[in-house]
């Protein structure tokens, strides 16, 4: 009957479990109503993460519409692209019957857009779609970010972003035009992707997942190299913790005493740390003016 966990009306009717028989099953707490018509198993729901819940919401409205398919950060989540800083609470949709946005209970129902792609999946827009019409709700690091993740995992081209871009209303198309204007297939992460957004807003020359070698010596690929100077990697929930992280630690503080000998100061971030984009700002400037007199020694003597 379930899906993944997700289900709709007709999905049970068609095993025998009729109307009365999902009430008793949501009474009991087995099944989650995500709204009518549309169920998840609780045994699923409880043990899955938070983005998983909200792609298994999505799955069992499309269970129980037929008429629709995901959209906008809802195909996000089917299609597997990085989201960032989305509403989880509203689901989004496109609908044919329907001929301007209109947002109810946490369901979202958009007019059905121009993309002709056929899902093999789940019924979504394409992964260029998706990605065009998260600038227009969620605004440009999101759509930067998302369109970094599609581009990177080569599930759409950045002419098929603009071609989606040009098929949005006016009003929201610059948006749209400038996050793809800023996107980059080499970042890996949301992390990585919010890190260049906020070094090349403030006006670092910025090159992502740049190798770093040593004459013929391959020294490592970083996450971004800043003014050529100044190595930025973004960390994120890395842990040093148990025998294998005591390792990577070690592994990271040899490669990094490396840079140093070759004349870069290295600057690491974390996640929370892009909440403070001021105090990001200033390590990297500080870095990179030692850096250059780093470099300025070298020179005088020779190295």
């Amino acid at each position: 009957m379930a899906q993944q966990g997700a289900f709709g009306v007709r999905d049970a009717a068609r095993v025998g479990v009729g109307s009365d028989e999902i009430t008793r099953l949501v009474r009991e707490g087995e099944v989650i109503r995500v709204r009518r018509g549309a169920y998840v198993l609780s045994s699923v729901y409880a043990v899955a993460p938070r983005h998983e819940q909200y792609r298994l919401r999505v799955l069992a409205v499309l269970r129980s519409r037929p008429d629709l398919r995901a959209s906008h950060h809802s195909a996000l989540a089917l299609l597997g692209i990085a989201r960032f800083d989305m509403r989880d609470g509203v689901l989004e949709f496109e609908c044919r019957g329907v001929r301007r946005r209109r947002v109810r209970a946490g369901l979202a129902i958009n007019p059905w857009s121009e993309d002709d792609w056929t899902s093999h999946g789940p019924p979504t827009v394409s992964p260029a779609q998706a990605c065009v019409q998260v600038a227009t709700t969620a605004g440009f690091t999101s759509a930067v970010c998302a369109m970094d993740n599609a581009l990177h995992k080569k599930l759409c081209t950045r002419a098929q972003l603009e071609e989606a871009a040009a098929q949005l209303p006016v009003l929201h198309r610059s948006v749209a035009s400038r996050a793809i204007a800023a996107a980059d297939g080499a970042c890996e992460s949301p992390g990585e992707s919010r890190t260049r957004i906020l070094l090349v807003d403030a006006g670092f020359g910025v090159v992502s997942q740049q190798e770093i070698r040593s004459g013929r010596e391959f020294i490592g690929r970083v996450d971004f190299l800043v003014d050529g100077c100044v190595v930025v990697e973004f960390d994120g929930l890395m842990k040093y913790d148990g025998v294998d992280g005591r390792r990577n630690l070690a592994a990271e503080k040899t490669r990094e005493e490396r840079l140093n000998r070759l004349g870069y100061e290295v600057v690491r971030v974390i996640w929370s740390e892009l909440n403070h984009p001021n105090e990001l700002i200033r390590r990297v400037r500080v870095a990179r003016a030692l850096a250059r007199e780093r470099r300025a020694a070298m020179t005088r003597i020779g190295a």
